[in-house]
C-alpha cells in the first residue's frame, strides 16, 4: 500500500472538523486508519486524535509563532513526521534550545500550509476536531471490523489509544482480548459526574447510596506486586519517586498484589487539608523523606491477590478494601438513605476543610475511564464578577478570534484592577464571536498576540478555589476558572474586589454575593 502522506491526515483532520455528524466523522477516521501501514498506526492514530505520540516535546507557543513559509508541494510521510518529532523530543543539554528550533524549522519548511496547520494544532495541544478517544474507539472498531465494546474496554484498561489501535488493526479481536488489567500498568480511572446539590446526586445514584468525602488532593492509583510499588496520576504519569510516604504506606499492607484508587494530600498539624496548591507542588517534586510527605486515602480496590474486581459491585469492592487497608487510610464514607442525611454529610465534609462529597451507587461496577451516573460529585461552586483586562488572539481552531481572557479583580484602595489569571474555558463559538468584536472596540493596544483593553467589560467566572501565586501582583490566582456569562448589567466599578478573592482563599468572608452551592 505504501507510506501514507502526512497531507492525507491533515485533509482528514480538516474534513472531520468540518462535519458535525458522529457517523460521518467515524467514517472519515476509519478510512484514514485503514490506509496506515503497521508502523504508521501508532503515530497516525495519535495525530487523528489531535495528539502527539510523544508526551513531551519541549516546543512552546513562541517557537510555533516564528515559523518558515510553507512548502509549495507535499513530501512528508506520517513515518517521517513521527521520526522528526521523536528527534525533537529527545533534544537535551547545552545548546538544546537552538537545536530544537533548528529541527522544528526543518520540519515546518517541508510542510505545506495545511500540514503546518495540523502540526501547530498537535504541538499546541489545541486541536479541536471532535476526534476524541471515544470517537476514535468507534473508528478503530470499524476499520478493524471488531466489536466496538472490545475496543472501548481495551482502551480504558490500557489508557493508550495507540496501543489499542495497533492491536485492533494488526491482530483483531484476539489481540484486543489480551489487553487486560496488568498490575504495574495504570488504567484510566473511573470519573464522577457533577450535580448542583446532594438531592440531585441521589436522583442519579438512587438510595441508599454511599457518600464519600471528596478530598482536596491529587488522584492517585497505586499498584503493588510483591516489593514493586508504582504510583500513577489521573493522567497515568508515574510519580512513584515523588511520593515516598504513599509507597511506605502501601508497602506496610499485608498483601502481595493490589491495585488501589484514591487521593494523596498534605495535612496541617491539626489533620486538616493544606491548600491544593501545596499538595500539587509537593507531588511535582520529591520531598525529603519525612518532610512534607503526602498522605494517601483510598476509596476503591481494583485488584487483589490475582483477582480483578472491576466488574464487581461497589459494595463488594469496598468491603474488600476495608479488609485489606487500615481504616486510617480509607476516605471518610457513610451510607445515606435520605437527602437530609446526605446534606448532613456534605456540611460535615465542608466544615472539615474538604471539597464536598462523591455520592456513589453501591451496586455499580468500576466503570473504567467513564463518567456516568454511578458516581456524582457535589461541591460548593464559587463565582466572581471580574473585569477583562486583556485578551489573547487564539490559535488552532480559534485562530482569528480573541480567546484567552486576562481577568482582574477590583482594588478598592487604588481604583484599579489586580490580575488573577487567564481562562479560555467555557467559551462557546457564539461568545467567541461576540467578544472578538467587543474587545476590538475596547482595544488600546495590540501587539499581535495580546490585545490590551479598557477595563470596562464585566464577566462572571466560576472557579474551584483560590491559590497563592507569585505570578500575579495580588499574590493569588483562581483554580479552574471558566466563563459563565458576560454581565452587561454590571459596570466595572461594581465588580468583585481582591479582598473578596483573598477571603475566599482563606476560607472566610461573606461569599453570598459571589458564590452559590453546587
Amino acid at each position: 500500500m505504501g507510506p501514507v502522506q502526512f497531507l492525507d491526515l491533515a485533509a482528514t483532520s480538516a474534513a472531520v472538523a468540518a462535519v458535525s455528524g458522529r457517523k460521518a466523522k467515524i467514517d472519515l477516521l476509519a478510512a484514514a486508519l485503514r490506509r496506515l501501514d503497521p508502523d504508521e498506526i501508532a503515530p497516525g492514530s495519535a495525530y487523528l486524535a489531535g495528539e502527539l505520540r510523544q508526551r513531551q516535546t519541549g516546543v512552546g507557543y513562541a517557537a510555533l509563532r516564528d515559523r518558515p513559509a510553507p512548502a509549495a508541494e507535499a513530501s512528508l510521510t506520517v513515518r517521517e513526521v513521527d521520526e522528526r518529532i521523536a528527534e525533537i523530543s529527545v533534544v537535551a543539554g547545552a545548546g538544546s534550545q537552538a537545536r530544537r528550533r533548528e529541527l522544528l524549522g526543518s520540519l515546518f519548511t517541508k510542510a505545506t500550509g495545511d500540514e503546518q496547520r495540523l502540526l501547530i494544532g498537535l504541538f499546541g495541544g489545541e486541536l479541536r476536531q471532535g476526534a476524541q478517544a471515544g470517537l476514535l474507539a468507534d473508528a478503530i472498531a470499524r476499520a478493524a471490523e471488531v466489536p466496538v465494546t472490545a475496543v472501548r474496554r481495551a482502551l480504558l484498561l490500557s489508557g493508550d489509544l495507540k496501543k489499542v489501535a495497533v492491536a485492533a488493526l494488526t491482530g483483531g479481536a484476539p489481540a484486543l482480548s489480551e489487553i487486560s488489567l496488568q498490575v504495574g500498568t495504570p488504567l484510566t480511572p473511573m470519573l464522577a459526574a457533577s450535580a448542583p446539590d446532594v438531592g440531585a446526586a441521589l436522583l442519579s445514584t438512587g438510595a441508599p447510596a454511599t457518600a464519600d468525602v471528596k478530598l482536596d488532593g491529587i488522584r492517585i492509583q497505586v499498584h503493588r506486586s510483591g516489593d514493586e510499588i508504582a504510583v500513577f496520576t489521573r493522567s497515568l504519569d508515574d510519580i512513584t519517586s515523588r511520593l515516598p510516604g504513599v509507597v511506605a504506606a502501601v508497602r506496610a499492607l499485608s498483601v502481595n498484589e493490589i491495585v488501589l484508587d484514591g487521593e494523596a494530600m498534605a495535612l496541617d498539624a491539626n489533620g486538616r487539608p493544606r491548600p491544593f496548591q501545596e499538595t500539587s507542588s509537593r507531588a511535582a517534586t520529591r520531598a525529603p523523606a519525612g518532610n512534607g510527605e503526602l498522605r494517601p486515602y483510598f476509596f476503591d480496590l481494583l485488584h487483589l491477590g490475582g483477582t480483578d474486581l472491576l466488574d464487581e459491585p461497589g459494595r463488594v469492592r469496598w468491603s474488600a478494601l476495608a479488609e485489606a487497608v487500615p481504616a486510617g487510610l480509607i476516605v471518610g464514607r457513610r451510607t445515606v438513605e435520605t437527602e437530609e442525611q446526605a446534606a448532613e454529610a456534605f456540611a460535615a465534609a465542608i466544615a472539615a476543610g474538604q471539597e464536598g462529597l462523591v455520592i456513589k451507587a453501591p451496586e455499580a461496577p468500576y466503570d473504567v475511564g467513564r463518567r456516568g451516573s454511578a458516581w456524582v460529585k457535589v461541591k460548593p461552586r464559587h463565582t466572581l464578577d471580574l473585569v477583562v483586562l486583556a485578551v489573547e488572539w487564539g490559535h488552532g481552531r480559534r485562530k482569528g478570534w480573541l480567546s484567552n481572557l486576562h481577568l482582574g479583580a477590583r482594588d478598592p484602595r487604588t481604583g484599579g484592577f489586580v490580575m488573577l489569571g487567564k481562562t479560555f474555558k467555557g467559551l462557546t463559538d457564539e461568545l467567541l464571536r461576540w467578544q472578538t468584536e467587543r474587545f476590538q472596540e475596547l482595544a488600546v493596544d495590540d501587539n499581535g498576540w495580546v490585545v490590551t483593553v479598557r477595563p470596562e467589560q464585566v464577566v462572571e467566572i466560576a472557579f474551584d478555589g483560590v491559590q497563592t501565586s507569585p505570578r500575579y501582583p495580588g499574590g493569588v490566582a483562581l483554580r479552574f476558572a471558566r466563563v459563565l456569562r458576560y454581565r452587561d448589567d454590571k459596570p466595572a466599578d461594581q465588580a468583585d474586589t481582591i479582598d473578596m478573592v483573598i477571603a475566599i482563599g482563606n476560607g472566610g468572608g461573606d461569599q453570598s454575593a459571589a458564590s452559590d452551592r453546587t
